[in-house]
């Protein structure tokens, strides 16, 4: 279907390209609750410490970039390492092309991989598009946070959406690395 995107692992270089989908995102919407967008420097240093715990992908189109997808750990306490919270961006003149199902996928395949049991997504609200791409997905909704965010002169709620990766009814198996995926080579 989209034999023409390439998904491929996020490198620090990627930095301004990613800027270009994501800070029109910050400036003009709340879907990120970043309120200024991230310096070049910043957000190279922030591609360098997510993708060293967990997987950052890039989605490009004859070697321009179009989208991403990373995963971070969603808590800090030691229980919920076993969950990730997801999160994808697409440039918007590539929206709705199958882009981020793309990078979704292999993402999910790579948290597999590493043995995380859940994928976790926080929809900033109303954002109707994001719901039923993560229903089609097969995302279901957790629950709502009123009003947890203040940006564009209004308060925002969010919407918070799981998906198994694994089998829940059996004690997870430890972890893998970054390191370890990428040298039985992922991607």
């Amino acid at each position: 279907m989209h034999t023409d995107i390439n998904i491929r692992w996020v490198h620090p270089e990627d930095a301004q390209d990613l800027l270009t989908i994501y800070g029109p995102i910050v400036l003009n919407t709340t879907v990120s609750f970043e309120v200024e967008v991230p310096s070049l420097q910043d957000f190279q240093q922030r591609i360098i410490d997510y993708s060293a715990l967990s997987p950052w992908l890039v989605a490009e189109e004859k070697q321009v970039l179009v989208g991403y997808a990373y995963a971070t750990a969603h808590r800090s306490r030691k229980a919920y390492q076993w969950n990730q919270e997801v999160t994808v961006y697409i440039h918007k003149d590539h929206r709705q092309r199958g882009i981020a199902r793309l990078l979704y996928l292999k993402l999910f395949e790579v948290l597999r991989m590493m043995n995380y049991c859940k994928a976790i997504a926080v929809i900033t609200l109303p954002n109707d598009m994001s719901i039923a791409f993560h229903r089609s997905m097969g995302f279901q909704q957790m629950g709502e946070m009123k009003h947890v965010g203040f940006k564009h002169g209004r308060w925002c709620s969010t919407s918070w959406w799981d998906f198994n990766l694994k089998d829940d009814s059996h004690p997870p198996a430890e972890l893998k690395s970054m390191i370890e995926i990428k040298k039985e080579g992922a991607l």
